[in-house]
């Protein structure tokens, strides 16, 4: 047994209770959380008996389990130091034979069944342009398409995304590349988070280093803090995974992964953190709740006749679209949402202004992740920036949610495909690190 691995393996298995005396005392993340009316383990309930086993499953469909990414962009910012040449860091891309016929036919139009009417997608190569759509349609309807990706270029992102025609993009199957600990750390791994820190991250000015910001956020307009917890957040949940999926042995070349609770205790113990960890924990509740408002805020979207989740497996389809409705419901039905209102909430210029800073930060962030020397780190920094950048898109286009066409593709709001599956996959990471929270949570108990 490797010095690593928790003891007894039996442990991973038992269910996950609420173990709130447990947090009090070893691990004090519970209460309340800043800037939202929302308590810690009404989350955890709410994740673990209602989110998680639904996620779990639609990320196994195959709408939901091919991601198409460049992981081959240069980046923008620096003289990259190499890629990370441990065979951990590898991702393994998906040939082409192996992708959906109605996934890979299509350009960003194709969950919906009005692009979906192609005489069962013969002809793929074509079915990539934008006019691939029946000769039936009418004009009005190209028209509509055309307008739509003419829009969809020029619209205000939060993220910089992949040009999805470039010969460099790739898809690559989520589930057959999992996010674990790779090895990946030291200089490069850190200038990345240095440079979303210090330079891309709106902070308390006393704050200095990037990793541990221990100073409270006090001179921070609600704006500016909700920004710091999302990127925190977002560092916490990526940690959480890489302590989770931990290389604990391996034993004639075959890996063993499991929880190390060395490892999180190092990143998220309240003495070893200085106090830091059970922030930055309660960070990643706070993301939780903004994505979960995000999804709640745009099923009207999805619950849509016209929009159909196309693979080419006609039954799949409509399992996965019924799912993902299901889980929708669900999300509707948490009492305690953050209120997004009260964000830019102020004189309209000078919210207008803080929301578009609020935006290029983001932006710049998602540009960095190009800079990740490790290519599997780099493919769930990816992912999972456009997945929160994709939430943020939707929480400030209420009215044009509002104010979509039952039959027919909207101008104001649209979402790509790669953008709806980076939103989903992005959600179930978080919902599976506050499931592997619990976990450690269990674990830390009985260590002690």
């Amino acid at each position: 047994r490797s010095p690593l691995e928790p003891k007894p393996r039996a442990l991973l298995l038992l269910p996950f209770y609420n173990h709130t005396y447990l947090l009090s005392t070893l691990l004090p993340v519970t209460g309340v959380l800043d800037d939202c009316l929302c308590d810690i383990d009404s989350i955890d309930n709410f994740n673990t008996f209602k989110i998680f086993p639904k996620i779990k499953k639609l990320q196994e469909r195959d709408y939901f389990r091919y991601y198409k990414v460049n992981l081959k962009r240069p980046c923008p910012f620096w003289a990259e130091d190499g890629h990370c040449s441990i065979k951990d860091c590898h991702v393994e891309p998906c040939p082409e034979s192996k992708i959906p016929v109605g996934i890979k036919a299509g350009s960003s139009t194709k969950y919906l069944k009005v692009a979906n009417s192609t005489k069962e997608l013969e002809d793929c190569e074509q079915a990539n342009k934008l006019g691939a759509v029946n000769s039936t349609l009418s004009n009005q309807s190209k028209e509509a398409f055309i307008d739509w990706a003419r829009y969809d270029d020029s619209q205000d992102h939060f993220c910089e995304l992949d040009d999805e025609r470039s010969p460099a993009a790739q898809y690559v199957d989520l589930l057959l590349n999992p996010e674990r600990y790779t090895g990946y750390k030291g200089s490069s791994a850190w200038r990345v988070w240095n440079s979303i820190y210090e330079e891309n991250c709106f902070k308390p000015r006393s704050v200095y280093r990037p990793l541990n910001p221990l100073a409270p956020s006090r001179g921070l307009c609600l704006e500016k803090r909700v920004f710091y917890k999302l990127i925190s957040g977002l560092h916490a949940s990526i940690n959480l995974h890489l302590c989770a999926n931990y290389l604990l042995e391996e034993t004639w070349g075959k890996p063993s992964w499991g929880p190390n609770m060395k490892e999180f205790k190092r990143r998220f113990d309240p003495v070893e953190t200085k106090g830091e960890g059970p922030r930055r924990l309660k960070n990643l509740y706070f993301l939780y709740l903004i994505e979960l408002r995000a999804l709640s805020k745009v099923a009207p979207y999805f619950e849509r006749s016209i929009v159909d989740l196309y693979t080419g497996n006609v039954e799949e389809d409509a399992d996965t679209k019924t799912l993902l409705l299901n889980i929708f419901q669900d999300t509707k039905s948490f009492p305690m949402h953050f209120d997004e209102k009260s964000m830019f909430a102020g004189d309209k210029k000078g919210a207008k202004s803080l929301k578009e800073e609020f935006r290029l930060h983001f932006k710049n962030i998602s540009r960095i992740m190009d800079c990740v020397g490790c290519d599997k780190c780099r493919l769930w920094g990816k992912l999972q920036t456009q997945g929160l950048g994709t939430a943020l898109k939707i929480l400030f286009s209420e009215k044009e949610i509002q104010k979509l066409p039952e039959n027919s593709p909207s101008k104001g709001f649209q979402l790509t495909r790669q953008e709806i599956v980076a939103l989903l996959n992005a959600f179930g990471r978080l919902s599976t690190s506050i499931r592997e929270l619990q976990n450690f949570k269990v674990l830390l108990q009985h260590s002690r």
